[in-house]
């Protein structure tokens, strides 16, 4: 097994490796900072499919769905492994941890890699629900942040693209040069042009979360009671113009008209529900990628402190509603909000005082920058405590054994 002492190397917020140990580590700080259940959850534990189960939020689905729930089932990802001159992506890493978690905790967890937009996985999917977990799913929590998507009907391949409509944006953006000095800096976004929308819509809308849920019902596999959730985002007014109101958003919104429709259906075929969750801010792999997003959570994390929610305890409250352990609340259009402690008057005032501010010489008393970095570098399993990056570290890690 190769070993090899890694360092950073990055090109802005991307990473070109990711270290092992460090993502092992993160995990498991995930996994103790999640809230326990109120009472141990008794038997094998309802049937689950998470979507997306590597990262961000589908990450803190699968691990807080594991401690609240008591979840089994299956959890669908897209990694690269390890080669020779590249470590494995850090999602590989963080679920080759995560296996491991649940096999401490005594839970029946599948984890595939492949392109979840795909029929192929769709039947292997099913497959394993028919012959490993009873033939019944409980629950389906998808959360898909992909730059295309290839329809499986017409083989038509569609890319999303993070566009302003109607209009250029600009709006500052927050990055770092090689030596981690920050500057703030306005940049411009043209608008989307052609069918840069629709192309959007067909990747980050509903239509594959849809399609999912018709495969499962077309098999005879969605339990009595069976409920879905997708994950989604809102913001705030200060970065609507590139995210809720651009390309992204028109995608966002259609998952939610999915969403009703899925209700209604599974409402009346097996007395399910179809929701959509809005999460709050975070630092993710997806969101980095967003002009204006790295500023302003770093100035959101500057007025919260350690009052900003974890993704993992937002999950945890997802599970909780959608398993009775909590009430479930919606909003007027059918959603879970997990997003209020982000998005009051109070909060959303602070930081809009705090982006006006912004300059290269302000930053550093208007935002957490030693936060928001070293969430950065979390992602790829770099500055993460208790963790010794001196030393050789295996990077040939294997993919999760799934054989019973």
């Amino acid at each position: 097994m190769s070993e090899r002492v890694l360092t950073p190397r990055n090109r802005g917020f991307l990473f070109l490796d990711s270290h092992p140990a460090g993502c092992e580590q993160l995990v498991a700080d995930m996994w103790q900072t999640c809230p326990d259940p109120a009472g141990v959850p008794e038997g094998a534990g309802p049937v689950a499919l998470i979507i997306g189960s590597s990262a961000g939020y589908g990450l803190a689905a699968t691990l807080a769905g594991l401690k609240r729930a008591g979840i089994r089932g299956i959890m669908v990802s897209f990694e690269k492994a390890p080669t020779e001159r590249r470590t494995a992506t850090a999602g590989w890493y963080r679920t080759a941890a995560t296996a491991r978690i649940a096999r401490t905790a005594g839970k029946d967890l599948v984890f595939l890699n492949g392109d979840a937009f795909s029929d192929a996985m769709k039947n292997q999917v099913a497959d394993l629900i028919e012959q490993r977990f009873g033939g019944r799913l409980d629950y389906l929590i998808y959360s898909v942040a992909a730059p295309r998507r290839t329809d499986p009907d017409t083989g038509t391949t569609y890319a999303s693209v993070l566009k302003p409509i109607g209009q250029a944006n600009r709006t500052k953006t927050l990055l770092f040069d090689g030596q981690g000095v920050p500057e703030v800096r306005e940049i411009e976004t043209g608008p989307a042009e052609g069918d840069d929308v629709e192309q959007t819509v067909a990747v980050m809308g509903g239509a594959d979360w849809e399609r999912w849920i018709d495969h499962l019902a077309s098999r005879g596999l969605l339990a009595y009671g069976f409920a879905t959730a997708a994950l989604s985002y809102i913001g705030s007014p200060l970065t609507a113009a590139i995210y809720r109101q651009g390309t992204i958003g028109v995608a966002k919104a259609h998952l939610e008209a999915t969403a009703r429709t899925l209700n209604e259906r599974l409402d009346k075929t097996v007395g399910g529900r179809a929701v959509t969750s809005v999460n709050g801010a975070a630092v993710t792999q997806s969101s980095t990628a967003i002009p204006g997003i790295a500023l302003y959570t770093g100035l959101l994390r500057g007025v919260l402190g350690e009052d900003l929610v974890p993704p993992v305890h937002q999950l945890a409250a997802l599970w909780d509603q959608l398993t009775g352990a909590a009430p479930l609340v919606l909003d007027d259009e059918g959603r879970i909000r997990l997003d209020n402690w982000e998005l009051t008057d109070d909060v959303q005032a602070a930081v809009a005082e705090r982006w006006e501010a912004a300059t290269t010489g302000a930053i550093a008393d208007l935002a957490d920058l030693a936060w928001f970095r070293t969430e950065v570098q979390g992602l790829y399993g770099f500055s993460v405590p208790g963790i010794d990056y001196t030393a050789a570290v295996a990077t040939d890690i294997p993919w999760p054994d799934h054989t019973p």
